[in-house]
């Protein structure tokens, strides 16, 4: 589902106009119509204003249910071998910014380059066991 056509939804249910959420979260109404109607990915950091505005868990943004989520672990609890914090933590961070202002054919045209490196780079590792070099 589209964080744009939920986030209209969830607005429409507490029944708040673009207006209201302009004033709560500080972004312009002009730009809340732009999101819920699929003209501009939001960052992270306005969906998080956002979901604040509507008085609702980020998560209720992307989920459809109407039950609640069991709570989730945090990533710091769960060892993660990378992105977990430090520089891959940054890295990880800034590039889910920079992915948020692309277009959504731009986000495309970068998963279909990371999917063919991955494949020469699965391509050019050697079986188990073979002792070739």
């Amino acid at each position: 589902m589209m964080v744009g056509v939920r986030l209209k939804e969830i607005r429409e249910q507490k029944n708040l106009s673009q207006g209201d959420i302009e004033r709560v979260s500080g972004l312009k109404r002009c730009y809340v119509s732009r999101v819920e109607n699929g003209h501009t990915v939001p960052a992270v950091e306005t969906l998080e204003r956002l979901a604040r505005a509507l008085e609702v868990p980020m998560y209720r943004l992307f989920y459809n249910g109407d039950e609640s989520l069991p709570p989730q672990t945090p990533h710091s609890k769960r060892n993660l071998p990378w992105g977990n914090s430090g520089k891959s933590r940054r890295y990880i961070d800034r590039l889910a910014i920079a992915l948020g202002k692309m277009t959504s054919n731009d986000r495309d045209l970068i998963l279909l380059m990371a999917h063919r490196v991955n494949q020469r780079q699965r391509r050019r590792r050697l079986p188990i066991g073979d002792s070739r070099v």
